[in-house]
């Protein structure tokens, strides 16, 4: 295989949306920092909603993102939590690819605690090729080829290779 065509994980990023801020924003940015030893972003409302009190700006969730070896490694934590199976539906062209974990005890090394009590989180998982740089660069940054681009069935394939992930 040609070097420039070989995938690899440009990013992990884990996400909690609590919906209000206070105690239980901190109970859920604990559980982050503990599945990946960083601390969490806070992310904050794009909107006014009255009926479910969250106010424009107001924190409502939080977020860590992973590079390099570290996403590797909490990626193979988060596989055994969802039992190493992945909907089809949850792959998109843009080599990205997301699931949910419907309670972070689930995930291993991660024990019960009651005065946190039990969260679900989403993984959101982009992968890339090298060369993709071009995107992001300051000096002239252009998009990459369509033929450049990971496609849904090279994320399958290269999920189902490097992990071991059935997807159903």
């Amino acid at each position: 295989m040609h070097p420039m065509r070989k995938v690899k994980i440009e990013k992990v990023v884990l996400n909690i949306g609590v919906g209000e801020g206070g105690e239980k924003l901190v109970k859920a940015e604990s559980v982050l920092k503990e599945i990946t030893g960083q601390k969490p972003v806070r992310t904050l409302a794009k909107k006014t909603d009255r009926e479910f009190g969250i106010r424009r700006g107001g924190a409502i969730g939080c977020k860590v993102t992973l590079r390099g070896e570290k996403a590797r490694a909490t990626l193979k934590r988060l596989f055994e939590a969802v039992e190493r199976k992945i909907e089809r539906s949850s792959f998109d062209d843009g080599g990205t690819f997301s699931f949910g974990i419907r309670e972070h005890i689930d995930i291993p090394g991660m024990t019960y605690d009651p005065k946190i009590g039990i969260f679900g989180m989403d993984v959101c998982v982009s992968l890339c090729r090298p060369g993709y740089r071009i995107k992001y660069r300051r000096v002239q940054p252009r998009s990459v080829p369509s033929s450049h681009r990971v496609t849904a069935e090279e994320a399958v394939d290269f999920i189902s290779r490097e992990f071991g992930v059935q997807v159903v």
